[in-house]
């Protein structure tokens, strides 16, 4: 029986509480805190983030297809999923397509990766979702709204929760909606939201999904749904009539309503503390409602190493300053920086490096397997070996995944960067190699020589000329990896 093979999941390192929001405002409460993606990150890193995490072990050239779930595309007309798989290192005649428009597009996208399995036209599909939901300052959309990603790996091989039915209804309505034109997302009058559709749609779907599986409520063990907040989150678990130890924490008040992403990541936090035979129930919503039931197995107790949600709500650092969550954001106008424009980016350079650069590939000497990047142009691929000076002897060396250490760096305080100061890093990989990153999600005050570091994929900046200029950057190591 198809269902999912493996999982993974995304979570900023940055925290930022609802208290430091309410008090910018000049307003009472806040509880809890939403996930903040940094000024380098969008909707195609968290995924990348999260596909790694899932793939942990996993070769991603036998995925046939990648679908990603997102109502934030960095880009409008370009192929996001594209970048994604690219970046993942997945074959590029693999199939890859974006699902967008509504908050349940990752569900969406699983019942399509489902048909694909299901009619044999592939053996293994990733459906990664990502959102960090545009909201104006000082409204309730930004004291909700999170970031984050979660991936899931489907398949019909070593099954870890195998998918027993499933059940979708499309409704258009319009309690959330973004024109094409819109900076922000709108909302419609919160009460008619919430009894119109929130109050109803779930409850359809759960309820058509446990008919045709022939189950009740008392069968599942945990049921996983989204919510627009904590308190409408409960309301709806009351209306399902589950009990309190039936509903999996929804991750509202310590990563806010991720949009496309949170069912899948709720879903990946119930898989981490599944027990074989334990059936969980999986409810999105958004313009509709899908349901699915899954049933875990046995080979659940094999995948228990991926960092996932458990282990990134374990790794954070809390902004206690508001303004600087405001400039990565780009809602404030800052005063520019005198400093010259960056170079534009070229679009056919980006084309002939595209593998290098979006998988973080260097080269193997064939003669005395000496591991090496170009130092200062990691993106392209050596010709002569630093150790034996072998010309043109070299095979692909892939550096994303390898775990690193600083052996020298710099903080450029004057550098025009959303998160100053720019920390510029010489780091050597394990295995050998040696690479020019810039560093992100760090202190400068923790930056220090043989500091563990590992990679993570970012936008380095976006031209002028519409371009986002993705590589790959290093990060100081946290672990929470079992």
């Amino acid at each position: 029986m198809a269902g999912i093979t493996s999982y993974g999941a995304y979570i900023p390192y940055y925290r930022l509480p609802r208290s430091v929001v309410a008090k910018a405002w000049g307003k009472a409460g806040g509880r809890g805190e939403r996930a903040v993606a940094n000024a380098d990150e969008d909707a195609n890193t968290m995924a990348v983030a999260a596909g790694l995490d899932c793939l942990n072990g996993v070769d991603p050239k036998t995925v046939d297809a990648l679908f990603l779930a997102t109502t934030c595309s960095p880009y409008k007309e370009r192929l996001n999923s594209i970048i994604v798989s690219t970046a993942l290192d997945m074959r590029m005649e693999s199939r890859k397509a974006d699902f967008t428009n509504c908050i349940k597009a990752g569900t969406m996208a699983m019942s399509a990766a489902l048909d694909a399995i299901n009619g044999g036209s592939a053996r293994s599909v990733m459906v990664t979702a990502a959102d960090m939901r545009p909201s104006a300052a000082s409204g309730e959309n930004e004291l909700d709204f999170g970031d984050g990603g979660a991936a899931v790996l489907m398949g019909n091989e070593n099954v870890v929760a195998e998918i027993e039915g499933s059940y979708s209804l499309f409704r258009d309505f319009p309690d959330y909606w973004r024109r094409n034109d819109d900076d922000f997302v709108r909302v419609w009058e919160d009460r008619w939201g919430l009894d119109e559709g929130y109050r109803k749609f779930p409850v359809e779907a759960a309820t058509g999904v446990m008919e045709k599986c022939g189950l009740s409520v008392k069968d599942i063990s945990k049921v996983c749904f989204n919510g627009p907040n904590s308190r409408r989150h409960g309301e709806l678990a009351k209306l399902l009539g589950l009990q309190p130890e039936q509903v999996q924490d929804s991750l509202l008040d310590t990563v806010g309503n991720a949009g496309t992403a949170l069912p899948l990541m709720v879903l990946v936090a119930a898989l981490e503390e599944a027990k074989p035979g334990d059936r969980i129930l999986l409810i999105s919503y958004g313009n509709g409602s899908d349901a699915f039931v899954l049933k875990v197995t046995d080979e659940i107790e094999k995948i228990r190493d991926r960092r996932g949600v458990k282990g990134h709500l374990e790794i954070k650092k809390t902004l206690d300053n508001y303004q600087r969550y405001l400039r990565w954001r780009g809602l404030v106008t800052l005063e520019a920086r005198a400093r010259p424009d960056r170079h534009p980016v070229s679009v056919s350079s980006l084309w002939r490096q595209n593998r290098n650069a979006m998988a973080l590939y260097g080269g193997k000497c064939k003669k005395c397997g000496t591991p090496q990047l170009y130092l200062n142009f990691p993106s392209l691929t050596p010709r002569i070996c630093l150790e034996c000076h072998a010309k043109d002897e070299f095979e692909d060396y892939q550096f994303a995944g390898k775990k690193s250490k600083i052996v020298t760096y710099s903080h450029d305080h004057l550098a025009a960067v959303p998160d100053p100061p720019n920390t510029i890093t010489v780091i050597d990989f394990e295995g050998g190699g040696r690479g020019f990153f810039e560093m992100t999600d760090r202190d400068p005050e923790e930056v220090k020589v043989g500091l563990p570091m590992e990679m993570t994929f970012r936008n380095l900046f976006s031209a002028k000329e519409g371009v986002h200029n993705y590589f790959w950057k290093c990060k100081p190591y946290r672990g929470s990896i079992k």
